[in-house]
């Protein structure tokens, strides 16, 4: 019962935290806090479009939060999320430019392309970390520039025609809901939700019903253990950064085909891939966690681009905010001891 009850706490006091250290900043430059947080939720929820864009803005946050999740509970850090959600997105915007098919042939090759891609960009780490040893850490956040700066060259040299972004997809290929736009006073929430749902149950089923999550966990926990029971290490460690990559790959793609419909040369990363990060720790590294953690950081993303607009208050100030959660969770042992202090004293 302990176990579980802090589970819930630590985030919800690491949340608390970071928000209460937010007003402090506020109110230290001189905005006021109430206003400031008040302008976030009416950007967050205000009306039907501002709730739609909160939607779209989640699920990114929930596959790339997939992503590093999947990772850690297998005992690896893949911090390379971002490029591997960088060559899905090209991936899956090439074959939605390339290739002229019915729709229920082509919206699938695109998403899978992306998935593919990501997975093919995480196999790098994954093999060097199983056949060399090479820290995955190192070699992912290397992959990250390469991905970000072949990228662009392939869109600007190759698949553009010295353009800086491709072509639109083929509406054949595109994840856009008129149900969702005629919902959300044209919001761009498109279908690509209902994949982020997908992935959700399939992390949870492979990692908690399927015999090959057990492997990846028990190589994650103990390497010499399970090859000694006959585990296949290198394999798993493989395995994992590439359905971890798979899912980063996705974030990419419904970036791709349902947010923008192009892709474009990019001045530096998108961030969410490293956030994704952040999602993964405040969730626990659980697939429902993940979920609820996308829904705050996604929240806190959309809505603080209404912050300037109605108070005047920097957008930047939420970017503090979600700082000090993270170092909050990060700090989650000096939050139980006080949780466990607050139960002593109330006996």
């Amino acid at each position: 019962m302990s176990k579980y009850f802090y589970k819930l706490t630590s985030p919800l006091f690491a949340v608390i935290l970071g928000l209460l250290a937010g007003a402090i900043i506020m109110l230290i430059s001189g905005y006021n806090p109430v206003k400031g947080y008040g302008a976030m939720l009416e950007g967050i929820l205000g009306d039907s479009y501002y709730a739609g864009e909160t939607l779209r803005t989640i699920i990114p946050y929930i596959l790339a939060g997939l992503a590093v999740a999947f990772a850690f509970r297998t005992g690896l850090f893949n911090i390379g999320v971002e490029g591997q959600l960088i060559v899905g997105w090209l991936a899956a915007v090439w074959v939605g430019v390339a290739f002229d098919l019915p729709k229920i042939i082509h919206l699938p090759l695109a998403v899978l392309a992306g998935a593919v891609a990501g997975s093919l960009w995480a196999f790098i780490p994954g093999y060097l970390k199983a056949k060399f040893r090479v820290h995955e850490v190192i070699v992912s956040i290397m992959l990250n520039y390469t991905a970000l700066y072949v990228t662009n060259y392939l869109i600007q040299n190759v698949i553009s025609d010295n353009q800086d972004k491709t072509e639109r997809i083929a509406e054949t290929a595109s994840l856009r809901s008129p149900l969702f736009e005629s919902l959300t006073d044209f919001s761009r929430l498109h279908w690509g939700i209902f994949i982020a749902i997908i992935c959700v149950f399939i992390m949870w089923l492979i990692l908690e019903k399927t015999k090959t999550g057990f492997e990846l966990k028990a190589v994650g926990f103990n390497q010499q253990a399970s090859e000694y029971s006959g585990m296949s290490v290198n394999k798993n460690i493989i395995l994992s950064m590439v359905i971890s990559g798979a899912f980063a790959g996705l974030a990419g793609a419904m970036e791709g085909l349902g947010t923008f419909g192009y892709a474009a040369i990019k001045g530096g990363f998108t961030g969410i891939g490293f956030d994704g990060i952040a999602v993964a720790l405040l969730g626990g590294n659980s697939a429902i966690g993940v979920v609820l953690a996308a829904f705050l950081f996604g929240g806190l993303k959309a809505g603080a681009i209404n912050m300037p607009l109605e108070t005047g208050i920097p957008s930047e100030i939420v970017d503090i905010v979600i700082a000090l959660i993270i170092f909050f969770v990060a700090s989650s042992y000096f939050i139980r001891w006080i949780v466990q202090r607050f139960k002593k004293g109330a006996k």
